[in-house]
């Protein structure tokens, strides 16, 4: 798929990757009875909120004219990671797994679709941060990455000790 991709169009990926992660780790906390889960469910939400602040404000520090900068450049290899993660196979850009849940699933099953989604942050965000020039904004992504890394072993633990 021949498609413009700039930045300013990544940022907003982004922003719907971490809204998507936040509600569905409220929703999944309300329909959990298990109260340790409920409270790290509700955690990972709070700490969503403040990726999507980060990325906001790294947003709003770009200039105009690289908010719209076509990022595809034959050698650019982050970039092109990127829209191929941002393409699915169908042309459909990049969704969260962390989609509504029916409220249906067990612990398990919503610790899976959770670590599912991190892994997918996880690897979309390394690759933004190799188009990233700014050190400041690499390391925000950095510690970004560090965080999801927290979140998929908290929830890695949680699913080994539910067995």
């Amino acid at each position: 798929m021949d498609t413009i991709f700039g930045i300013d169009e990544i940022f907003e990926i982004v922003k719907n990757m971490e809204l998507d992660g936040a509600k569905f780790y409220r929703q999944a906390a309300e329909k959990t009875s298990n109260e340790d889960v409920k409270q790290m469910l509700l955690d990972l939400a709070a700490m969503e909120d403040g990726h999507l602040k980060i990325f906001e404000q790294m947003r709003k520090e770009l200039s105009e004219d690289k908010k719209n900068k076509n990022l595809f450049a034959a050698d650019n290899q982050a970039a092109m990671y990127l829209k191929a993660m941002a393409d699915g196979p169908t042309g459909e850009r990049i969704k969260s797994p962390l989609g509504s849940i029916s409220g249906n699933e067990t612990i398990k099953e919503i610790l899976e679709i959770a670590i599912e989604g991190e892994k997918a942050s996880i690897l979309f965000y390394t690759g933004l941060k190799e188009l990233v020039q700014n050190k400041a904004n690499k390391d925000k992504i950095e510690a970004v990455i560090k965080e999801e890394f927290s979140h998929l072993i908290a929830l890695n633990l949680n699913l080994t000790v539910l067995g």
